[in-house]
């Protein structure tokens, strides 16, 4: 977890997946969200010179109804659906992000007016749902063609606000209690050793081999909820 907020966004998905594979998903989540919290305040520290805010602010209020659509629906829907739905979601927008860039196509201002809200709902309501936005920022960023640097303050700035704001929806639905951050503060230093790690391993990155690893294994994240759920419904 550590790693991904500071070196490689695209293993959010992955960490998500083992808490949600050794634990109810849904409590995982609630388990996870403080973790996440204590990544994000260190990436911020990190790179928050980067951040490009005027994507923020694209964002921002788009993901927040994301958010309340999120805290309407986890009572509606089964952790197979909620599943489904998001690695659907992954897929698609990252093979229309393949599709425009073999094409040439696409520059970052031309479909920002739709691009951005649907990105910020989707991301708002996944990451509410399982802590799963991830790999939907990775497509929105890249599409923004940001340079490495600049992609991570971004996102780090992005996502240290998104999670503060779900707090509270995380506690009113009894998803954060008192065991859980108990259980947080115990695996916190573990995150912070990553963070480190992953500031080690940008260093050695370059920016094209950057987005390829982001892009992949986000593409990889949204396959394997697909199939994770379409196996549980075949029994």
């Amino acid at each position: 977890m550590g790693v991904s907020k500071t070196g490689i966004t695209g293993l959010s998905l992955i960490f998500v997946s083992i808490f949600a594979g050794i634990m109810p998903a849904r409590r995982s989540t609630g388990l996870v969200l403080p973790l996440l919290l204590v990544g994000d305040v260190v990436a911020v520290l990190s790179y928050r010179r980067h951040a490009q805010w005027r994507h923020l602010w694209r964002l921002f209020p788009w993901a927040a109804g994301g958010v309340v659509i999120g805290w309407l629906a986890l009572g509606r829907m089964d952790e197979r659906q909620a599943r489904f739905s998001i690695g659907a979601i992954i897929l698609a927008l990252a093979v229309l992000y393949l599709v425009r860039r073999l094409r040439g196509g696409g520059d970052r201002e031309e479909h920002a007016a739709w691009f951005a809200p649907v990105i910020g709902i989707l991301a708002g309501f996944t990451t509410l749902v399982a802590n799963a936005a991830g790999p939907l920022t990775v497509i929105y960023m890249l599409a923004m063609r940001l340079p490495k640097m600049e992609y991570m303050g971004t996102t780090a700035v992005f996502f240290l606000v998104l999670n503060l704001f779900k707090m509270p929806f995380m506690i009113g639905l009894g998803l954060v209690t008192r065991e859980s951050l108990a259980a947080s503060l115990v695996l916190a230093p573990a995150v912070l050793a990553g963070t480190w790690v992953g500031r080690w391993l940008l260093g050695w990155i370059n920016q094209k081999a950057f987005e390829t690893i982001i892009l992949v294994l986000a593409l990889v994240a949204g396959a394997g909820d697909v199939c994770r759920a379409t196996l549980s419904w075949l029994g």
